[in-house]
């Protein structure tokens, strides 16, 4: 084993690390070797692309979905022995470095994503071929964020729209003769990575029973492959609300912080995407509980580096309460 290290890396263009659709992606291979060391090939390779896969049983046996679409991919060969294998190609002794240099297709390609049944990466990978039974491979993903400012693709005019309007929905609930009215409005359906949502919620509760909001974010997350769809559901408790007592009107408001490292909604990949929904419901005491749910648009945000807290929003501030 004359190659003692095999390193791959890459030179960031900006404080997250992240590249985009037109950028320059460079780097090197550094292979530290003991002696001269023969190759038959060396190169690089800079790929993006999406992968589905989850399996369904069917009696007994089990059905493998699966979907791969490929984004770009590129070679660089640095070191190729022009005769047919027999390597002579030679690296030096001690450390060697070799730069190379790609620049990403300026085309429309979703983030970089991980989620319940697929993902979409972005890697290079490095291979030096010594002989048949002797090669050397590294790898590295690097996070790819999308230009797109709207990344929902034919659904963009319909969502774009209505990013900044406030959402509002009104739920009535029968608890036999009693009755509990609840009214959600949320400051609007567009929101940054980061950032916080003002929500209100007004509850008449004619019922016998003191009844409590909850706030939720609801993601679902959508695969394809083989015509077939499978959907994952996750809901995380945002937190709760003051309690309304029974025969008693009241109006909540809540500050919802949007945690930034939250991946954004997307729809411009076509064997995945992502949505989330604002819940509210009520929780009433030995009954179903309402629920209210309310479109949610997570955008990619720029956080400060300095920057602690979520901004408080100007509406919250005209929320009765």
């Amino acid at each position: 084993m004359t190659v003692r290290h095999f390193l791959l890396d890459y030179n960031k263009l900006n404080e997250r690390g992240t590249f985009s659709p037109g950028d320059t992606l460079s780097g090197r291979v550094t292979v530290v070797t003991s002696k001269e060391t023969k190759a038959q090939c060396f190169l690089v390779k800079a790929k993006g692309k999406a992968k589905v896969t989850w399996y369904e049983q069917q009696g007994q046996a089990t059905r493998v979905h699966s979907e791969k679409k490929k984004y770009f991919y590129f070679e660089h060969i640095i070191l190729q022995d022009k005769n047919k294998g027999d390597g002579s190609e030679i690296i030096g002794s001690g450390r060697n470095v070799y730069p190379f240099t790609f620049v990403i297709p300026n085309i429309d390609m979703p983030s970089s994503y991980v989620g319940k049944w697929g993902k979409i990466t972005y890697s290079l990978r490095a291979k030096l071929t010594q002989s048949i039974w002797l090669v050397h491979k590294t790898k590295t993903e690097f996070p790819f964020l999308t230009k797109s400012e709207f990344p929902f693709a034919s659904k963009s005019e319909m969502i774009i729209i209505g990013l900044k309007e406030q959402q509002c929905a009104t739920r009535i609930s029968f608890y036999g003769s009693d009755k509990v009215t609840m009214d959600v409005t949320s400051e609007q359906m567009g929101v940054k990575q980061g950032e916080a949502l003002g929500v209100s919620v007004e509850v008449l509760n004619e019922s016998a029973w003191t009844v409590t909001p909850n706030f939720y974010l609801c993601e679902k997350q959508t695969f394809a492959a083989q015509s077939k769809r499978i959907v994952h559901t996750n809901d995380t408790l945002f937190g709760s609300g003051d309690s309304v007592p029974a025969q008693t009107s009241q109006t909540i408001t809540k500050i919802l912080s949007i945690p930034p490292q939250l991946p954004p909604t997307f729809f411009n990949c076509c064997m995945m995407k992502l949505e989330y929904r604002l819940k509210v419901t009520l929780d009433v005491p030995l009954a179903r509980d309402a629920v209210i749910r309310l479109p949610l648009v997570i955008l990619l945000g720029s956080p400060k580096p300095n920057q602690q807290k979520p901004k408080r929003s100007i509406w919250f501030r005209k929320l009765p309460g």
